[in-house]
C-alpha cells in the first residue's frame, strides 16, 4: 500500500531524525573501530527480482504473507551480501555481525536514512529513536517481495508435510551446520549465516545472525550525491557506542 500524501509530508518534516547517527561507510572501510578489529565477509548473492525489499526475522515474521516491503525501491538484480564482522576477542566473545550491506551501485553513500514501509507513526519520532524491524529468533534476512511469497509458499507446504515439527530444528539447523562446515570463519559450530536457495526456485535468500540476538534493529538506505539509493545497510551493533563505553568503564 502506497504511503499517503500526508505521511510523505511528515516524512519531509522528520527527515533529519531518520538520518543514521553513524557513518555506516566506516563499518566496511575501517579495520578497527573502538578498539575492535573488523573484517568484511561476503556471504553470497541476494536475489532482488522486483526491487521491492523486506528485512525480517525469517523464522518469526517472514512467513506472514501480509508483511509489506519498504516503499522505496531499487533496481532489480542480484547483489552481493556483505557482512561487517567484529572479530572474536581475547575475552572469548564470538564473532559478532555488526552490519549487513547490499550495494546497488558503485556510487558512494553520503547519507544514510532509515528505510520505511510507509505507515509508521513519523509524527511521534524523537531524536535517537528509530523504527527498525523486530528479531525474536536471533536471525535477520533480506528478502525481495517475490521471494517473500515463495518463502511463504515453502513454509506452508513444509508444515503441511511435517505436522508438529519445528522449521528451524528439523530443517534449517542442518543447513546452518553445513554452512559452518563449509565456511567456518566467523561462525559458531551451529552456523551463523546461510545463503539459502529457496527450493524450486532460482532465488537466493541470505539469512544471518543478528549481532547480539533478539531486539529491534534499524535498516538504512545509503543515498548518493544525487539522492538516489546506492546501498542498503542493516545495523545490528553501534560499535562505537557498545564497545567504546566498555573501554571507558575498564
Amino acid at each position: 500500500m502506497a504511503p499517503t500524501s500526508e505521511w510523505l509530508s511528515q516524512l519531509e518534516e522528520k527527515r533529519e531524525k531518520l538520518k543514521s547517527p553513524v557513518d555506516l561507510n566506516t563499518y566496511f572501510t575501517l579495520p578497527e573501530i573502538a578498539g575492535k578489529q573488523l573484517d568484511i565477509m561476503d556471504i553470497g548473492p541476494c536475489s532482488v527480482p522486483t526491487g521491492e525489499i523486506l528485512v525480517r526475522d525469517p523464522l518469526c515474521y517472514l512467513a506472514v504473507r501480509g508483511e509489506q516491503p519498504y516503499f522505496r525501491t531499487v533496481s532489480a538484480g542480484t547483489y552481493r551480501t556483505e557482512v561487517s564482522v567484529v572479530k572474536p576477542d581475547e575475552e572469548g566473545d564470538c564473532a559478532r555481525y555488526a552490519a549487513v550491506r547490499l550495494r546497488f551501485s558503485d556510487k558512494p553513500a553520503i547519507r544514510f536514512e532509515e528505510a520505511l514501509i510507509g505507515h509508521e507513526d513519523i509524527g511521534g519520532l524523537e531524536d535517537g529513536e528509530y523504527f527498525g524491524f523486530n528479531v525474536d529468533a536471533g536471525l535477520g534476512s533480506i528478502c525481495d517481495k517475490r521471494l517473500h511469497q515463495a518463502f511463504c509458499d515453502f513454509v506452508e507446504k513444509w508444515h503441511e508435510e511435517h505436522p508438529g515439527e519445528n522449521l528451524y530444528d528439523h530443517y534449517f539447523a542442518a543447513l546452518f551446520a553445513e554452512s559452518y562446515r563449509q565456511h567456518p570463519e566467523y561462525q559458531r559450530s551451529g552456523g551463523d549465516w546461510l545463503n539459502w536457495q529457496i527450493p524450486g526456485t532460482e532465488y537466493h535468500l541470505p539469512i544471518f545472525q543478528s549481532g547480539f540476538g533478539d531486539g529491534a534493529y534499524p535498516v538504512y538506505w545509503g543515498l548518493d550525491q544525487a539522492g538516489e539509493i546506492c546501498q542498503m545497510v542493516i545495523q545490528f551493533i553501534d560499535i562505537e557506542l557498545t564497545y567504546g563505553e566498555e573501554e571507558e568503564e575498564d
